[in-house]
This record gives C-alpha cells, structure tokens and sequence, in this order.
C-alpha cells in the first residue's frame, strides 16, 4: 500500500501521529489475536468432545433400540432454547443457558417402567447435541474475528508501520536537502555580496 504523502512539515507532523498510533496499536492486537487463536482451540475441543460424549451416549443406550417403539411420539419436546451472549476476547458468542422441554402427561402405571429413563435420555442427548452446536458456531465467530485481527496484524507490521517509516525518512531527507541547499545559496548570496561590496570599495579608491 503506497502511502499518499507530501514533503512538509504538516505531512511529517501527520504520518509520525499515524505511526506512533500504530506502534502503540500492534502489541494490543498481538496480544488479542493469540487470546483469539487459543478461545478457537478451546471451543474446538470442547465442541469435539461435546459430539464424542453424544457418540458414546448413544452407544450406551443401544439396548434400548427395540423399546423406543413403544415410546409415545411426540412425548419430549423443547418448546424453546435459552442462549446467553458472553464476550470472550472482547467477542460476543452465544452461550448455551437452560432448554426449555414440554413432556406430555402419562400414567406411570400403565405405560412400561422405563418411560421415566427415555425422558431423562432423551434430554442428556439433545443437551449434548445443542451445546455442541453451540460451540461449533462460537468457535466459526472466534475463527473469524481471529483472522480479521491476524490481517490487522500483518497490515501494521508488513505495510503500514513500514511504509509510514519510510515516508518519514524520505520527507526528514528532503527537508535536510532542502535546508541544506537553503544554507548553501544563503552563503553563495553573502558570498556575493561581499565580493561586490570589496569591488565597489576598490573602484572608489
């Protein structure tokens, strides 16, 4: 990215406000992009392990395969799923609260003894199933927040704080030039002078 600039000192007093805010910047966003890379790990895994714990859940409760005919339709439902926002590095994810089941009436005495288990079942794996979810989405937020702070990073530390440094050097290069090329002409003007003066001096004597 080329940096627009031009060679005075309102531009020089510019670009070095522009740099000092950046320099001041990247250690901030250093430190949020690594906090960001590890909360992306860490709903990974969890998430991960959220759907291992469903697997072998499920597993558990396959001797059960045969009795879930017998179970009423319809008996479980969530009727809503309560989902909190927390910020975690400075970035709002959801965040599982309470889920919300409708469990239809039925008689205990006439419907099988397990009934009451396959309701309790029943919800231990659609918890499982939703807070996985749930961490899966968090971790795609993070996952991006993370890479828009890692093109930051690399913005102010590859392009802009490099390209703002070599702007100051050329402009403090010119104005050296400049100042310096003043100095000379001023001498050279002197110079002159006073060879005139000491010629007019001569002509009168």
């Amino acid at each position: 990215m080329a940096i627009k600039f031009q060679y005075n000192k309102t531009a020089l007093n510019n670009l070095q406000k522009q740099l000092k805010m950046r320099l001041g910047a990247l250690p901030t966003l250093q430190n949020k992009e690594s906090a960001l890379r590890l909360e992306v790990r860490k709903a990974k895994d969890t998430s991960e392990r959220l759907i291992r714990e469903l697997d072998e859940a499920e597993k558990r409760y396959d001797y059960l395969a045969p009795l879930w005919n017998e179970f009423e339709p319809g008996l479980v439902s969530i009727t809503d799923i309560d989902l909190k926002t927390v910020k975690v590095a400075g970035v709002k994810c959801p965040e599982l609260g309470e889920i919300h089941y409708e469990i239809k009436p039925f008689n205990t005495f006439v419907k099988p003894a397990w009934y009451i288990d396959g309701v309790r079942i029943l919800k231990e794996l659609s918890r499982l199933g939703i807070e996985s979810q749930v961490y899966l989405e968090k971790r795609k937020i993070l996952d991006y927040q993370r890479k828009k702070t890692t093109q930051k990073v690399n913005l102010y530390e590859k392009v802009q704080i490099p390209g703002y440094r070599e702007a100051i050097r050329k402009i403090k290069r010119y104005m050296e030039d400049e100042e310096n090329l003043s100095k000379a002409s001023s001498k050279i003007v002197k110079e002159r002078h006073a060879a005139e003066e000491e010629m007019e001096e001569e002509s009168r004597d």
